[in-house]
C-alpha cells in the first residue's frame, strides 16, 4: 500500500538505538512505513498522500509526559480568569462583569486570584492585596452567590491557600458566625465582631475548604470536564506531547472524562491511566478484597487500547488523616487534585495491599519516597522487578536509595520543573558540595541502568523544560545544579521519548521513528540537538501528527 503522509527535505531525529538521523519519513495509515534518503521515500507516496516540504526542519518521535496531570490544563478555561488583576478593584470589575451575563441567582465561581500556572502574589495579599471580603464582591454581586476558588498549592509551593466568598455563597453553604473550622490549618478570617469576612486562608498546599466550608460551590462538570480534557491535549500536542502517563493517579470522574473524549473519537493524546482509589471507611479486610476485583481491569497491560489504557493503582502512605478524610468526604468530586485525598492509607493498611498487588500483577505508582521499604516488602513476598512499579518526583537520590530502586526494577519520573529549576538553588544549599550529585542524578541514573521518565506535573505542559533542565542543569536564578548529572542532548531527548515508551509498555511500537512503529512525531520550530542551549527549553511543535493523522494544528474548522 502507498504511504499516506510524507514529510522530506528534514533533520528526522529517529531517537533509535543506533542514533540515526535521516531527511524523509513515510506513513502509511497509523504507521511508520519507511525512514531514509527523500528520493526513496517520496518514491513510496500514494497519488493522494500529503507531501510535507519540511525545509532543513527538525523532527522528533511524539513525547511522553510522565507525570502530565493533563486534566488540570483544561479546566482553567471553564472559569472566569483573574489572571490580569493587579488590585482588589481589578477583580471586582471582572466580577461585575460576570454579574452582568449570569442569569440572575446563579453562582459565579472564578479562577483564583494571580496568573497561571504558578499564580504569585505580593506578601501581603491579604492586607493590601488583591483578596476583596465579603462587603466588597457583595457591592458588585448582591443576588449572585459568589466564590474565588484557591489555587492548587503546588502550583505556587507555598501556602497558604485563599478563597473568598461572598454573602449570598455564605448563606448557601451554611457558613455562620458560629461555624467552626473543620481543621486547624484552615482560619475562618473573621472581622472585629466575630462576623465572617467571607476570606478563608489554609496553611496547606491541598485545598479542604472547598470540600468542607464551600462544597455548596459547583465544583467540575463531567462536560467541564471532558471538554477542558479535549482542550489540554490541544494543549500538549502544541510542544510535541503525544502520550502522557498519570502516575499521580485519576480518579473515577476523571477515567470517565477521558472515556467519553475517546468514545468521541477527539484523543490526541496517548493516555496511561494509573487509579487513584477511593478505599473510603473500609477496613484492611475490605480493602483487600476490593482489590482482588479490580484486578480484573487493573492488572498487568489494564484494560483499554493504545490510545487509552486504565492500568495499575496509585499508593500513598497517608501523612495527614485529619485533612485527607475532610477532602474524601465530598467524593466522588475531586476538584483541581483529579485524585482521591482518600487513596492515602496508614502503612500497616497498606503493606498487605501492596503484597497482594505484586502477586496479583497489579502495577503500583507512588511518588514519596517513604513508599521505598513497603515496596520492598512486598517484593521479598512477590517480586515486583519486571512489573514496573514506579517512583516519582524524588528531588534527593543518594547512592543507597539508587541501589536499591535499580534492585526493584522501579521507573522514575522526574519533576525538573520544581527540583532543578524552581527550588535547584535551596537543594544545593541543603546538600552541600559533597553531595550535591545526589539532586534528580540523572547521569548516575542513566549509568546504573534505571529507566527514567520526564514529567511536567503541568507546571508548565511543556516537556522541553525538563529537557532543558538534564542538559544545562540551570536553576530560575542562573544557578548550576549538580552539574556533573548533565546529560548530552540526544541523552535527554531518549529519556523523553524511548523513556516514556518504556514506562507505558509501549517500547515496541513507539518511543522512535522506525518502520513498523507507531506514527507519532513532532516537527519543531527549531533543532534541539543544534540550537543555543537556553533556546531549548522554548521548543514547540510546528506540526504534530498522531497515530498517523496532524493533530496540531487541529485541522480547519475543528474545535478542541
Amino acid at each position: 500500500m502507498p504511504s499516506t503522509l510524507v514529510l522530506h527535505r528534514g533533520k528526522i531525529i529517529t531517537c533509535n538505538d543506533r542514533g540515526d538521523i535521516a531527511p524523509a519519513v513515510a506513513i502509511r495509515g497509523r504507521h511508520i512505513a519507511a525512514v531514509g534518503r527523500d528520493d526513496d521515500v517520496l518514491a513510496m507516496a500514494g497519488p493522494d498522500a500529503r507531501r510535507v516540504d519540511l525545509g532543513g526542519k527538525a523532527v522528533l518521535p511524539g513525547l511522553t509526559d510522565g507525570h502530565a496531570h493533563m486534566d488540570r490544563e483544561g479546566l482553567r478555561r471553564h472559569l472566569p480568569s483573574l489572571a490580569g488583576a493587579r488590585t482588589r478593584d481589578d477583580v471586582l470589575d471582572i466580577i461585575s462583569a460576570e454579574v452582568a451575563k449570569a442569569p440572575p441567582g446563579t453562582w459565579i465561581v472564578t479562577q483564583p486570584v494571580g496568573r497561571p500556572p504558578e499564580y504569585p502574589e505580593p506578601d501581603d495579599a491579604l492586607a493590601n492585596g488583591p483578596y476583596p471580603t465579603r462587603d466588597d464582591l457583595d457591592r458588585v454581586s448582591p443576588d449572585h452567590p459568589v466564590y474565588i476558588r484557591p489555587i492548587w498549592g503546588y502550583w505556587r509551593n507555598r501556602a497558604p491557600l485563599v478563597s473568598v466568598a461572598n454573602s449570598r455563597a455564605l448563606a448557601l453553604a451554611g457558613v455562620t458566625p458560629a461555624t467552626a473550622s473543620p481543621s486547624p490549618d484552615v482560619d475562618i478570617e473573621r472581622d472585629a465582631a466575630g462576623r465572617p469576612t467571607g476570606r478563608f486562608v489554609e496553611r496547606t498546599l491541598v485545598p479542604i475548604v472547598e470540600h468542607t466550608l464551600m462544597r455548596a460551590a459547583p465544583g467540575f462538570s463531567a462536560e467541564q470536564r471532558a471538554s477542558g480534557l479535549r482542550h489540554a491535549m490541544a494543549e500538549y500536542n502544541r510542544y510535541g506531547t503525544t502520550a502522557v502517563f498519570e502516575g499521580h493517579g485519576v480518579a473515577g470522574e476523571v477515567i470517565d472524562a477521558y472515556e467519553t473524549v475517546r468514545g468521541q473519537g477527539a484523543s490526541t493524546v496517548r493516555s496511561t491511566l494509573v487509579l487513584s482509589p477511593y478505599w473510603g471507611p473500609r477496613g484492611e479486610g475490605q480493602a483487600l478484597e476490593l482489590l482482588r476485583e479490580w484486578s480484573a481491569w487493573l492488572a498487568r497491560r489494564g484494560r483499554g487500547d493504545d490510545m487509552l489504557r486504565v492500568q495499575g493503582l496509585y499508593a500513598e502512605i497517608d501523612k495527614d488523616p485529619l485533612n485527607n478524610m475532610l477532602r474524601a468526604g465530598n467524593h466522588p468530586c475531586t476538584g483541581w487534585a483529579g485524585f482521591q485525598a482518600g487513596a492515602a492509607l496508614d502503612a500497616d493498611t497498606l503493606a498487605p495491599l501492596l503484597a497482594e498487588a505484586a502477586r496479583a500483577g497489579i502495577r503500583v505508582a507512588g511518588i514519596w519516597p517513604d513508599l521505598l521499604p513497603l515496596f520492598e516488602q512486598a517484593h521479598r513476598l512477590h517480586p515486583i522487578d519486571g512489573q514496573r512499579w514506579v517512583l516519582g518526583h524524588q528531588p534527593v537520590i543518594d547512592a543507597d536509595t539508587l541501589a536499591r530502586i535499580r534492585d526493584l526494577g522501579l521507573v522514575l519520573t522526574t519533576h525538573t520543573n520544581r527540583h532543578i529549576y524552581k527550588d535547584g538553588d535551596l537543594w544545593m544549599q541543603r546538600r552541600g558540595a559533597a553531595g550535591q550529585d545526589d539532586i534528580v542524578p540523572l547521569r548516575r541514573l542513566r549509568e546504573a541502568g534505571v529507566a527514567v521518565a520526564f514529567g511536567s506535573d503541568n507546571l508548565p505542559v511543556s516537556l522541553f523544560g525538563p529537557i532543558w533542565h538534564a542538559v544545562a542543569r540551570r536553576s530560575r536564578g542562573g544557578g548550576r545544579v549538580a552539574p556533573g548529572q548533565a546529560l548530552s542532548r540526544q541523552e535527554a531527548l531518549d529519556i523523553a521519548t524511548r523513556g516514556g515508551a518504556w514506562l507505558t509498555f509501549d517500547e515496541d511500537t513507539r518511543g522512535s521513528i522506525e518502520p513498523g512503529k507507531l506514527a507519532d512525531l513532532a516537527v519543531l520550530n527549531a533543532d534541539p540537538l543544534t540550537c543555543a542551549e537556553d533556546e531549548i527549553a522554548t521548543l514547540h511543535s510546528l506540526l504534530t501528527v498522531v497515530d498517523g493523522h496532524i493533530v496540531a494544528p487541529p485541522p480547519e474548522g475543528a474545535c478542541p
